[in-house]
C-alpha cells in the first residue's frame, strides 16, 4: 500500500497539475475515480486503458477541477495495470501514465433454476432477437454523452432488501452461465421504481432475457439499468429528474420471481452499481 502511495504522489509530481485517485488498488468490476484540478494552460483530453477511452468532464459542483472515471472490467485478472492519461500544456500534446493495482473481488457462486427456455434457446427467431437487443444495447453503453446531467447525489430505485448482490458467478439449471450483472431487490409486482439520478431515458421496451427494460443516459459515460418491469411511464427520449416514477416493477424476462435488477454500465463495462453510486456520492457530492 505504502509503495503504492509514494508512486502517486511522484507521478503526480512529473505531471505538472495535481490529480487525486480514489482507489489505486482495486478489483474487477470497481469503478475507479480520477480528480484533476485544472491549470492554466493544460487541456485534458481523455484517459485511455485497454484500448478504451474515457472522458475527462468537468466537474459537475466545483468549476476548478475535472474528473474521470476509469472502469475495471469483470473479466480483468489480478495485475498491476496502467491508464494513460493524454493532456495537452501550452499547445503541446502529453501523455502520463497512471498505475493501478487490479485484485480478484472474489465473487461467489448463485444457483438458480429457470425456465430452460430462458438458458440456451435453440429457436433462431430467439437468438436473432437476442443477438439485436444485445447489438443495440451495446450501440448505448459505448456512447459518451460529453454533458453530464447529474447534479445531486444518486439514490437508490427503491427501499428494499437486497436479495442477489452483484458479481456472482451465475449456475443456471446446473450450467454455470455468465455473472450476476446486478443488484437484485425484493419488489413485488407492481412496485414503484424511480430514477436514481437526472438523465434521459435511452431505452424503454421488453427485450427476451431483462424483460420490461428501462436505461438511463446521465452523461459521461454512466448508464443505470432497471430490469424486470412490468409498466412503463417514461419512453426513449424522455428527460427524467431523480425521484421521477419510471414504472412498475414485475416479474418479466429471466426470473425466479418478481424483484428489480438495478446495474449500471460506465465508459461501456458493467460495473457493481452500488460501489459506483458511492463512489460518486463521496468524491462528486461529499457524502457517505
Amino acid at each position: 500500500m505504502r509503495f503504492f502511495i509514494l508512486l502517486l504522489i511522484f507521478i503526480s509530481s512529473l505531471l505538472g497539475f495535481d490529480f487525486s485517485v480514489s482507489n489505486s488498488i482495486t478489483s474487477n468490476a470497481r469503478t475507479v475515480f480520477v480528480e484533476f484540478t485544472k491549470e492554466k494552460n493544460t487541456y485534458f483530453n481523455k484517459i485511455v486503458m485497454d484500448k478504451r477511452n474515457y472522458s475527462i468532464l468537468q466537474h459537475p459542483t466545483d468549476i476548478s477541477k475535472m474528473y474521470a472515471l476509469i472502469p475495471i472490467s469483470y473479466y480483468q485478472k489480478p495485475s498491476d495495470a496502467k491508464a494513460e492519461i493524454l493532456y495537452s500544456e501550452n499547445g503541446k500534446s502529453k501523455t502520463k501514465t497512471l498505475f493501478l493495482k487490479v485484485k480478484d473481488a472474489e465473487y461467489k457462486k448463485e444457483i438458480l433454476q429457470v425456465q430452460k427456455s430462458k438458458v440456451n434457446p435453440k429457436s433462431k427467431k430467439v437468438k436473432a432477437r437476442t443477438a439485436k437487443e444485445y447489438n443495440e444495447a451495446m450501440g448505448i453503453y459505448n456512447t459518451t454523452t460529453k454533458k453530464s446531467y447529474i447534479t445531486s447525489e444518486f439514490i437508490l430505485p427503491l427501499d428494499s432488501k437486497i436479495t442477489s448482490d452483484f458479481g456472482k458467478a451465475r449456475v443456471y439449471n446446473g450450467s454455470l452461465n455468465g455473472y450476476h450483472s446486478g443488484t437484485d431487490f425484493r419488489a413485488k409486482v407492481g412496485t414503484p421504481i424511480i430514477a436514481s439520478n437526472d438523465g434521459v431515458i435511452v431505452l424503454a421496451k421488453d427485450r427476451f432475457y431483462s424483460g420490461g427494460s428501462v436505461v438511463i443516459d446521465h452523461g459521461g459515460g454512466i448508464y443505470t439499468c432497471y430490469y424486470h418491469m412490468s409498466k412503463f411511464d417514461v419512453k426513449k427520449g424522455d428527460k427524467v429528474k431523480k425521484t421521477q416514477v419510471l414504472g412498475l416493477s414485475g416479474d418479466t424476462g429471466r426470473v425466479t420471481g418478481p424483484h428489480l435488477h438495478f446495474s449500471a454500465r460506465v465508459g461501456g463495462l458493467q460495473v457493481d452499481p452500488l460501489q459506483l453510486i458511492t463512489l460518486l456520492n463521496q468524491h462528486i457530492f461529499n457524502t457517505k
